[in-house]
């Protein structure tokens, strides 16, 4: 096993140089395994002040803290490399956000964004740590009705997306019109309505709702 601390530094702290020694050592002592200190840092600067050695007095006993900040994290702008990576991908868009190559570095994350079962998170991730301008420049890219997606996995995704949203709004609009017309709808009846996807399907059950007495009525 290895057990890793890891601190999120925004800003240079000279208490750290005493708690982190502790934080290791206890982890050490808890876990009876090999550690190590991991400080994660948004701004350069902060970053290194942060590896800066920790020396401890005890004769060749210094930590060095391993930090990863923008400088470590590598420039994505290869959208095959993005395939490959997403994780590095989403850690570029989230160090860079003031690069110069900020705009090709988030077209990237866009062609992994709408291929990747994880875009949603992955999005809320790197929208909660860029910088203002950077933020507004990626919801731009985001909510355009002009992006070509490039794959077919991606155009057959999101059709399939709205296939779903309109297969819910017709069974929110059936069971609207049951309730509506005093129909009692048993749970299994509603579990089936709702997880229905066949748009012809959840129409025929609309127009069948226009006449039904009772849910049997619906289904037979």
């Amino acid at each position: 096993m290895l057990g890793v601390v890891v601190e999120a530094q925004l800003a240079a702290d000279p208490g750290k140089q005493w708690t982190w020694p502790y934080y290791l050592i206890s982890l050490r002592a808890r876990l009876r395994c090999p550690t190590v200190l991991l400080v994660i840092c948004p701004d350069p600067r902060t970053a290194r002040r942060c590896a800066t050695p920790i020396q401890l007095g005890h004769p060749g006993f210094t930590l060095q803290p391993l930090v990863l900040g923008p400088d470590q994290v590598p420039v994505v702008t290869d959208p095959a490399q993005a395939g490959h990576n997403p994780a590095l991908t989403v850690l570029s868009a989230m160090a860079h956000g003031n690069h110069p190559d900020r705009n090709q570095i988030l077209h990237t994350l866009m062609s992994l964004l709408v291929d990747d079962h994880h875009r949603e998170r992955y999005a809320d991730i790197v929208l909660a740590a860029l910088p203002e301008a950077a933020r507004r420049y990626l919801e731009k890219l985001m909510t355009t009705e002009t992006y070509e997606y490039k794959s077919d996995f991606a155009r057959r995704y999101f059709s399939q997306g709205e296939a779903r949203g309109k297969a819910e709004g017709e069974a929110t609009a059936l069971l609207t019109l049951l309730a509506a017309r005093g129909i009692t709808v048993p749970e299994d009846a509603r579990t089936r309505i709702t997880g229905c996807t066949d748009l012809d399907q959840l129409d025929t059950w609309v127009r069948r709702a226009a006449t039904a007495t009772t849910i049997t009525d619906l289904f037979d």
